[in-house]
């Protein structure tokens, strides 16, 4: 049995932000978080942050088209030049196919 993401395509973003105006940057992401769900060849997000602003996200999609239609939703480019003009002190953004991988879960407590 394959990894449930095999065939998709995985768009990595790297950001590390400014620290201005969060409320505004965390509203702004949960808009975007409602939009996103809704498109279609989206497949799901994982997300993780640090205290010092550094975030990554990456987006899971069907194909590189439902990935590129997202990048060019008009509210996801209004984002985009927001972000940059306020929220955002660099990004990194890359685009990848998922070839194959793995799961692995603990079958219950370790007793750790």
């Amino acid at each position: 049995m394959g990894h449930p993401r095999t065939g998709q395509v995985a768009v990595i973003f790297i950001s590390e932000s400014t620290g201005s105006d969060a409320s505004a940057y965390a509203a702004a992401a949960e808009e975007m978080a409602a939009l996103v769900a809704d498109q279609p060849g989206y497949c799901g997000h994982d997300w993780v942050g640090d205290p010092d602003g550094v975030e990554i996200t990456i987006s899971y999609w069907a194909d590189d088209a439902s990935a590129r239609a997202w990048r060019d939703h008009p509210a996801h480019r209004e984002t985009q030049q927001r972000g940059r003009g306020r929220w955002l002190r660099r990004y990194d953004l890359m685009v990848a196919d998922i070839r194959r991988g793995h799961v692995w879960e603990s079958a219950g407590d370790t007793g750790a």
